[in-house]
């Protein structure tokens, strides 16, 4: 298989990738279209979860663990991990969720603060796919203040620990075979990560119904009634929020990727239409206010790429900070809100049936824009880089 470039990167960023990465997104690309597109609408209509085969094809392709030592295929860039986000929301972006939460926050919390012989044992159960993870830090109320707010408690009982709290949003919840949950400890008031078995007595989870975003991602309800966990499922290396902080800045910028690709995804939806639909005598691709809605989609999606870019570069230089990886994530996401809705004007009344694709990125955006960060929050962090003052209430 050929790389093709797509008709939305305007500049050619992705140019940048080396010939394995390219090679890895050709054949992710051609996986996604082969056995995830055809299930999307339907699946999304449902709010039914992914079959089994695509958790294993996207295992098979090297998706997940590809940050990590222990787990990755080959030595790859922060900009091609993107790439990968960018792709998986291109077609859904439950799907680009699901990467996120097993690659990103599971595999990502295990990364950052488990120890030599924790990273060995748990990354290769997650990368080859055999566990399905989540991530449980959210709380019905603490979301925003998640540093402060936690109210899920920990306490020693000799050799493990007893867990105590509720979980909300927490996506893959009905799925997962290990969430971690980070809880306060009893003992030092600090918060502390546990991989916990979703088998585990005490562990129930429940799907959240109604949602009109995401519907393919089962987020649920997580109570923990006196689970108990034993010393060796702490992660070693969690002594504080900092560490949690530390996996959130890890994947905020794979975030701001998926956007983009989100965007890409109605974009390309709203281009093959304009050539399509035959309004006045002729398709109305050819009508001044349709090239209009295209080209200001064009120029969000391709600054966004800009973006994205240089604060992936950022990350594998080792000079990406906090307000670097908040400034992609609440730009990105407000831009991909401008673009679908513009996507989404120009199909008309059909913009609202699931038939044309739009319909589900336009739903998707709105998801997108509030995890892993409110555009407010986001806006803070950087805010309080700008001036030197911390606004946070």
């Amino acid at each position: 298989m050929s790389f093709e470039p797509l008709i939305s990167d305007f500049y050619g960023f992705e140019d940048k990738l080396s010939d394995r990465e390219k090679e890895t997104i050709t054949a992710l690309r051609a996986f996604v279209d082969a056995e995830v597109r055809p299930l999307l609408t339907d699946h999304w209509a449902r709010a039914e979860f992914f079959p089994r085969s695509v958790v294993d094809g996207l295992a098979a392709l090297g998706v997940f663990g590809m940050l990590w030592e222990e787990t990755r295929r080959f030595d790859n860039s922060a900009v091609f991990r993107g790439w990968v986000a960018l792709e998986l929301a291109r077609a859904d972006a439950s799907l680009a969720t699901l990467v996120g939460m097993q690659n990103g926050l599971v595999m990502g919390s295990i990364g950052v603060a488990g120890s030599s012989e924790q990273r060995s044992k748990w990354l290769p159960r997650f990368a080859s796919g055999e566990l399905l993870g989540a991530f449980g830090l959210t709380e019905p109320l603490s979301g925003s203040d998640s540093a402060q707010g936690l109210r899920t408690t920990a306490a020693r009982d000799g050799d493990g620990w007893v867990l105590n709290g509720a979980k909300r949003w927490i996506g893959n919840g009905t799925v997962s075979d290990v969430t971690v949950i980070w809880a306060k400890s009893a003992e030092d008031g600090q918060v502390k990560g546990f991989l916990v078995p979703t088998s585990a007595p005490g562990y129930t989870a429940r799907k959240i119904e109604n949602k009109q975003s995401l519907r393919i991602v089962q987020n649920a309800d997580i109570t923990l009634e006196d689970v108990r966990v034993p010393e060796s499922h702490r992660l070693q290396n969690a002594n504080s929020f900092r560490e949690t902080a530390a996996v959130l800045r890890l994947t905020r910028a794979d975030v701001a990727w998926a956007a983009v690709g989100n965007s890409i995804g109605a974009y390309e939806a709203a281009v093959a239409y304009a050539g399509e639909r035959i309004q006045f005598g002729k398709a109305i691709g050819g009508h001044q206010l349709i090239q209009d809605l295209l080209a200001r989609s064009l120029g969000n999606i391709t600054a966004s790429i800009a973006l994205v870019t240089r604060v992936s570069e950022m990350l594998d230089e080792g000079t990406q900070r906090d307000e670097h990886a908040s400034l992609a994530k609440a730009f990105t996401t407000s831009r991909m809100r401008e673009t679908v809705a513009w996507c989404r004007e120009l199909f008309g009344g059909n913009g609202i049936l699931l038939d044309y694709d739009v319909a589900r990125y336009f739903a998707d955006a709105e998801a997108i824009y509030s995890y892993e960060g409110t555009r407010e929050m986001n806006s803070l962090i950087v805010g309080r880089s700008i001036t030197g003052t911390n606004a946070f209430a």
